[in-house]
């Protein structure tokens, strides 16, 4: 289930709900009162117009802009078997997504206003960024599929730890460990890796969908598994929305979908001016603003158009990922140059010496050579598994053969 493989449903198949398969028809569903108990599932499409890059975009995502980093799979920052040998990867990376650097997008502002109404039963998320809390969607109507930046324990006695000490380690781009005595395991958010556990309050609400008299589908591939089954879980007949880049799933294949392809901000503002909610949705998402006027000096500063905001948040992401493991060819090329400067220098010394004073050992030198030039232990890729399973973080490539992608 989910990502099926099904056919856009034919242009003259009747809808079973609706009156036509349509924003216009959809919003009178809603106003009509059909639509009392609301299900939202979310990706991260609806956080890029915040600048936060989503993770399979071809040329801005950042799996793309992981990829030519020394890693064995640019998915390997969120695999729980390379974080327990080096968590530095996603440490570098978690310094740039960590809460409190962006505001809500509209996308956002709406569930919040969905539930201002009354009418949202679950919001069903795969994003981590906090955003949905930062935009006042109640937190017992959220439940967060691959966890968040929210919670923190440690990964081996699974001790709480605090959210202000995981902020001061973030900030200051070092590696937190377990305050436990005798512990010292690492720490890490309780966002979900691949090879763990989903989070119960996921297993306990899937089956929600299937009472849902709307879904409204937002910002996602629905690729990974198990959250990618949700909208099949509908009943026939219940209305589904996609508000979208591009058709993914089943969606579209019912009588009732109706298809909002492009922008998700542009979808969610089509779908509010259709209820007659533009100007709650503008007024909510207004609050959201609290940062001050940029000025430099006597003139305002424009703000950066969404798209330059992204490339800003890619190029840190990408240099500080590179700094931090320190795989650059430069470098290299520096290190290696001084480590023959020194060779001279001893070599010099040696021929030189009158004053009785023993020159620099060159097995020393060279010993502090592997020091410096030594990477850190490879980490072997997890052998592939035959099947998806439900309760783990997952994905099915074409092949059948589990990989693993967020």
């Amino acid at each position: 289930m989910g990502q099926e493989q099904s056919s856009p449903i034919d242009d003259s198949t009747p809808p079973q709900t609706l009156k036509e398969r349509s924003v216009e028809s959809l919003a009178s569903y809603i106003k009509e009162g059909h639509a009392q108990k609301v299900v939202v599932m979310a990706g991260a499409g609806i956080s890029t117009s915040a600048g936060i890059p989503d993770f399979r975009s071809p040329d801005t995502g950042l799996y793309a802009n992981l990829a030519r980093l020394n890693l064995p799979f640019p998915e390997a920052v969120f695999d729980i078997s390379f974080f327990r040998n080096n968590p530095l990867p996603f440490y570098t990376l978690a310094h740039e997504l960590y809460p409190g650097k962006y505001r809500p997008t509209i996308s956002h502002s709406f569930v919040r206003l969905l539930s201002d109404k009354g009418l949202l039963l679950k919001l069903f998320t795969q994003n981590i960024d906090c955003l949905h809390q930062e935009a006042g969607v109640p937190q017992e109507q959220i439940v967060e599929a691959h966890g968040s930046f929210a919670h923190n324990h440690c990964i081996e006695c699974k001790s709480s730890f605090s959210d202000h000490l995981m902020r001061e380690a973030v900030t200051n781009r070092e590696i937190p460990h377990c305050l436990t005595p005798q512990c010292n395991g690492l720490v890490k958010p309780d966002i979900v890796f691949f090879g763990e556990q989903l989070p119960e309050e996921f297993h306990r609400n899937r089956s929600l969908p299937g009472s849902a008299d709307l879904c409204i589908v937002m910002g996602t591939s629905l690729t990974v598994q198990p959250f990618a089954m949700l909208p099949d879980l509908c009943s026939e007949g219940v209305p589904r929305v996609l508000i979208n880049l591009e058709r993914v799933g089943g969606l579209g294949s019912r009588p009732d979908d109706v298809l909002l392809l492009g922008d998700c901000d542009a979808g969610v503002r089509r779908l509010a001016v259709a209820l007659g909610w533009e100007k709650d949705l503008e007024a909510l998402w207004d609050d959201t603003n609290h940062e001050k006027p940029t000025t430099d000096g006597d003139h305002k500063v424009a703000p950066k158009h969404k798209d330059e905001l992204l490339d800003d948040q890619i190029t840190n992401l990408t240099r500080e990922v590179d700094e931090s493991l320190k795989i650059t060819d430069d470098h290299t090329a520096r290190l290696r140059q001084h480590l023959e400067l020194n060779q001279e220098q001893s070599k010099v010394s040696i021929g030189a010496s009158t004053n009785g004073e023993n020159p620099p050992m060159r097995d020393n030198l060279e010993a502090g050579a592997q020091r410096a030039t030594g990477r850190r232990p490879s980490i072997e890729e997890s052998p592939q598994a035959g099947a998806v399973k439900d309760d783990v973080l997952s994905t099915t490539n074409p092949s059948g053969l589990e990989k693993p992608l967020l």
